[in-house]
């Protein structure tokens, strides 16, 4: 039985022994060829109530995000000072802890998208309404573009999100943005700030259309069908309803107290989306496919689970711990994936990959190195991330 591909904090690919303990090994790809598996022999070992979906504990869950946040601005508008120095500590640490769980509430949300809360569709889609639309985020058309991601999933031509540059296709400025270090670390500050509005405005690291993309537009290229266009409307409808509704709170409590309260944890979320999702699809040893070489499986199964420290993987709702078999299964409540994913990785074997790395070392090692993507020497369809400007392109190879 092959045994699963990890690599230890140093990055380097190690494997798991028998007895669960980690040994070093030589640095080497993940595989990219068709596996000897298929979905079916993956869901086949996994337990059949790991597909089960509870209303009740589903909202438990949510229940303890909506408690959280409550608390959290509580304490910001009753326990901290107006002055002095303990607001200069206190307004930080509630950013970071408020973003956190705003981030929580966006992952029920994104899961209502996928049908993962309950086995109930309307109720899935108007909770993740009203929580998506809390966050300034069109929840239907954001769903409907994130399915595509789903479907097309490490597709360098059909894929809709952080689809990289062909070495081949690198615009001039590429060398400009990524060339030195501190520009590096400029580009990556204001994309994980920024990024997903730029996402959902210009179609930022997504797909190319022939046209302008974007997810206010019912008639954007990413949409095609008449119930979707409407469905773009009435999430429109929601997003502007619920920006006048902040904007007469500014009026009334003042447009610092907003920003401070909702504004600046929005940034915080915003990064941390930019940064699980971005560190989910790009990695060194994660391979990219052309439409000749592309099938479901193998891009289904080109993503990394990451650990990010035991609370907030919790935190999270275990999406960034266990997105492997959120892409093989979408449809699953978080609250299974992780038995689930004990039970697949046996089958999975070296095809599937975990990175225990640190996280913001892992974030800069592919702000570092996976500027593009160039074909594999030994030809076909496959692509790996490279770094080298100005440098014939040599490929990449498994071993």
């Amino acid at each position: 039985m092959q045994q699963p591909a990890e690599r230890a904090n140093g990055g380097r690919t190690a494997a798991r022994a028998a007895g669960g303990e980690v040994t070093a090994a030589a640095p080497k790809r993940s595989l990219a060829d068709k596996p000897p598996f298929t979905l079916a022999d993956i869901k086949r070992a996994v337990p059949p109530h790991c597909f089960r979906r509870s209303v009740a504990r589903s909202c438990s869950y949510l229940l303890r995000d909506l408690a959280a946040v409550a608390a959290l601005l509580y304490l910001a508008l009753q326990a901290i000072p107006a002055g002095g120095p303990l607001r200069l500590a206190a307004w930080p640490l509630y950013w970071a802890a408020q973003g956190c769980a705003l981030n929580s509430l966006w992952v029920i949300a994104h899961e209502c998208g996928h049908h993962a809360f309950s086995e109930h569709a309307l109720l899935d889609d108007a909770l993740g309404f009203a929580l998506h639309t809390a966050l300034l985020v069109p929840y239907f058309s954001w769903k409907h573009s994130h399915r595509r991601h789903h479907a097309n999933s490490a597709s360098l031509d059909r894929d809709e999100v952080f689809v990289p540059w062909r070495q081949s296709e690198l615009p001039w400025y590429a060398r400009r943005l990524h060339g030195s270090a501190p520009v590096r670390l400029a580009v990556l500050a204001l994309v994980l700030a920024f990024g997903f509005p730029l996402y959902l405005t210009c179609n930022i690291t997504g797909r190319p259309y022939p046209r302008l993309a974007n997810h206010y537009d019912p008639y954007s290229p990413i949409f095609s069908t008449g119930r979707e266009r409407v469905q773009v409307v009435v999430s429109d409808a929601g997003v502007v309803a619920f920006s006048l509704a902040l904007y007469r709170l500014a009026r009334a409590a003042g447009f610092w107290t907003v920003a401070r309260v909702y504004g600046v944890p929005m940034l915080v979320v915003n990064g941390w989306l930019v940064l699980i999702t971005f560190l989910h699809h790009t990695d060194p040893e994660v391979p990219r496919y052309d439409d000749g070489e592309w099938d479901w499986l193998r891009g289904a199964l080109a993503t990394v689970d990451r650990d990010y420290g035991a609370f907030l993987n919790s935190a999270f709702h275990n999406i960034a711990d266990t997105h492997v078999v959120h892409h093989l299964f979408p449809s699953m409540p978080h609250y299974h994936t992780k038995e689930a994913t004990r039970a697949i990785r046996p089958v999975l074997g070296e095809y599937y990959r975990f990175d225990s790395t640190p996280i913001v070392r892992a974030a800069w090692r592919a702000a570092k190195e996976c500027l593009y993507v160039e074909p594999d020497r030994r030809g076909g369809g496959v692509y790996w991330f490279g770094s080298k400007f100005n440098v014939e392109p040599e490929g990449r190879h498994d071993g």
